[in-house]
C-alpha cells in the first residue's frame, strides 16, 4: 500500500515515500543495513519503510564531514548564518506538512507539531543574528607594548544525538548555533522518529547543494545505539550533544569524557509547581494543565509535582479535576483533541507499572490511571494525592501522571522542590515581591529554569535551555549558549621589542 493510499499524501511535499534510505552521507543518501518500521503512535499501524545505516556508512559520512569541516569553518560568520537563514526559510516554506508529520510519527497534537518546527524557523531567525555577533574581548595587559585579546573558533564537528519526544526542535537548538559558529553537524535522530530525521536533513541537504557547499557539512543518520556509541566514541566530534534520559546520558558522557572530548546533556526532569496562598488560582490550573498534560506527558520540562499551599488545597484540587475530566484524548491530527498517544508500547507499559506501583502502596488516585482501550497507545491523564517521601515521587514516570501534595510555608516548599536528583524545570504561582525574589535567587530553586507564574514547559529559545544535577548541566539555544560549541583562545601579542615578564618575574 502506498502513502497515498494511507491518507498520507502530503509525503511528497517533503520528499518522503513509503520506503526512504535512513542517512544522509557525503551529500548522498546511502544506508546498506537493515529495513525499519516507523509505526504510528495513534494506531501502531505502519507509516513507512527506512533502511538505517550500518557502521561502515557511518565511517564513511563522518570521513567526508571532517573534510568539509576544513571548508566550512573558513567561510566567514555572517555568509554561515545567510545558509542558515536559507535554512530557516525552506523549513517555512514546509512548515504545515512537517508539523503534520511530527504529529503523526510522535503522536503530539498537531498544534504541538507545527509549534515544534516553528521552533527551528526560530532559532535560524536568532542564529542569523548571531553570526555577526560571536565577539570575543581586548583585555588589558600588565605589560607594556602588550595587547591581549580573547578570540573564539570553530571546533571542527559537533555531534547531536536528539531523542523522540522533541524529534526536530532539539536539533534546531544545536545545529543552528554549531553551523554559524563554523561548525559541521552529524546529526542522529530518534529510532522511532525515522521520517521526521530524513524530511528535515532533505530541506537543510537542499540548501546547501543550492549554494555549492559540501553535504558533508551536514550529515544524518537514523539508527539506534550503535551509530550513538559511534558518534560518543569519536574523536574526530570534539562536541557531543545528548538528549535523553539520564541513565543513557551518564554513559555518554563516560565515554566521551574518556577521550576528552566535551559533553553537552539535557536529561531528564522532575518538574514542579508551587501554588502559594495568595495565587491566581484560575492562571494556576490552566498553566499546570498544559503543563502537565501537554504532550502526553512527555517533554522533560512536563510538571510532576504540584506543591499546593494547604489554605488552598482543596480549591485548586477541585478545579484542577474538573479541567482534567474535560480533556478529550483521541487522534493528535484531529482538531480539539488536547492528548494525543504515549509514543511507544513500552511508554504504555511503564505507565501501567508506575499505576500499579502507586496502587500498591495505597496512594489515592483523584482521576485518570487507566490505559484508554484502542488500537494505539493512549492513556488517561492521572492525577495522585501523595506523600513527598514516596519514592515514586522522586522519579520521573515519562507520561502524564501528576503527583500533588500539600505544603504550609515557602521554605518548606523550595526544600521539597529541591529534593528530588533532578533539576530542569520549576515554577511558583505567587504575587508577593519577597517571594518571588527568594525564589529565584540563592536559597530558591536548585534548577536550570525557573519560572514565576507561568507554566514548567514551553521555554522561549532567548534564553539559555537546561538544567543542574542529573538534568546534566547542559545549555543550549539562546544567551550565550553558543560559546560551548566554540573554543576559547586568550591571545598575547607583544609588539614591542622588550620581553617584560608577567608577575615582574626577571629570568635572567
Amino acid at each position: 500500500m502506498g502513502s497515498e493510499d494511507k491518507g498520507l499524501g502530503f509525503f511528497k511535499e517533503i520528499g518522503l515515500s513509503s520506503n526512504n534510505i535512513g542517512s544522509f552521507i557525503d551529500g548522498k543518501w546511502k544506508a546498506n543495513g537493515s529495513s525499519t518500521t516507523s509505526l504510528n503512535p495513534s494506531n501502531n499501524q505502519a507509516i513507512a519503510q527506512v533502511i538505517e545505516p550500518t557502521l561502515q556508512d557511518y565511517e564513511e559520512g563522518l570521513n567526508a564531514c571532517n573534510e568539509a569541516a576544513k571548508i566550512w569553518m573558513t567561510v566567514p560568520a555572517p555568509k554561515r548564518g545567510e545558509i542558515v537563514r536559507q535554512i530557516g526559510e525552506a523549513l517555512r516554506a514546509k512548515l504545515e506538512p512537517l508539523g503534520k508529520l511530527v504529529s503523526l510519527e510522535m503522536g503530539k497534537i498537531l498544534p504541538e507539531g507545527i509549534g515544534e518546527v516553528q521552533e527551528i524557523i526560530d532559532m535560524c531567525d536568532y542564529a542569523v543574528g548571531l553570526s555577526r555577533q560571536l565577539n570575543g574581548q581586548i583585555i588589558p595587559s600588565e605589560r607594556p607594548d602588550h595587547m591581549m585579546l580573547e578570540t573564539w573558533n570553530p571546533l571542527g564537528i559537533v555531534g547531536v544525538i536528539t531523542a523522540f519526544n522533541f524529534p526536530c526542535a532539539v536539533l534546531g537548538w544545536n545545529a543552528c548555533i554549531a553551523l554559524v559558529c563554523g561548525n559541521c553537524v552529524v546529526w542522529k535522530g530518534a529510532p522511532t522518529t525515522p521520517l521526521i530525521t530524513i524530511a528535515v536533513t532533505k530541506l537543510v541537504a537542499e540548501v546547501f547543494a543550492k549554494n555549492n557547499l559540501p553535504g558533508a557539512i551536514f550529515t544524518s543518520f537514523c539508527g539506534g545505539a550503535e551509530i550513538g556509541q559511534a558518534i560518543a566514541k569519536d574523536t574526530r566530534i570534539p562536541l557531543v550533544s545528548f538528549t535523553g534520559s539520564t541513565k543513557v546520558g551518564l554513559a555518554v558522557q563516560k565515554i566521551v569524557n574518556e577521550r576528552f572530548g566535551k559533553c553537552l546533556l539535557e536529561l531528564s526532569g522532575n518538574n514542579a509547581i508551587i501554588v502559594m496562598d495568595d495565587a491566581d488560582i484560575k492562571l494556576a490550573v490552566r498553566s499546570i494543565l498544559f503543563a502537565a498534560v501537554g504532550t502526553a506527558g512527555q517533554r522533560c520540562t512536563t510538571c510532576r509535582r504540584l506543591f499546593v499551599h494547604e489554605s488552598i488545597y482543596k480549591d485548586v484540587l477541585d478545579q484542577l479535576v474538573e479541567v482534567y475530566k474535560q480533556v478529550k484524548i483521541g487522534d493528535p491530527l484531529q482538531k480539539g483533541t488536547l492528548v494525543g498517544p504515549l509514543h511507544t508500547h513500552s511508554s504504555v507499559e511503564n505507565f501501567k507499572n508506575g499505576i500499579s506501583t502507586i496502587k500498591s502502596q495505597a496512594w489515592k488516585i483523584l482521576t485518570g490511571g487507566s490505559i484508554v482501550e484502542s488500537e494505539g497507545n493512549f492513556v488517561q491523564p492521572t492525577i495522585v494525592e501523595i506523600s513527598s517521601n514516596a519514592p515514586v515521587v522522586k522519579e520521573e514516570l515519562f507520561g502524564p501522571v501528576l503527583y500533588v501534595m500539600k505544603f504550609q510555608t515557602l521554605d518548606e516548599a523550595i526544600i521539597l522542590n529541591n529534593s528530588v536528583p533532578q533539576g530542569l524545570s520549576s515554577s511558583i504561582f505567587t504575587r508577593r515581591p519577597e517571594a518571588i525574589f527568594k525564589w529565584i535567587g540563592p536559597r530558591g530553586s536548585d534548577c536550570g529554569i525557573v519560572n514565576v507564574n507561568i507554566p514548567t514547559n514551553g521555554a522561549e529559545i532567548g534564553g539559555a535551555f537546561g538544567g543542574e544535577k542529573a538534568t546534566g548541566g547542559g545549555r543550549e539555544a539562546g544567551s550565550d549558549s553558543w560559546k560551548q560549541y566554540m573554543r576559547r583562545s586568550t591571545c598575547t601579542i607583544n609588539y614591542g621589542s622588550e620581553l617584560p615578564l608577567a608577575q615582574g618575574i626577571n629570568f635572567g
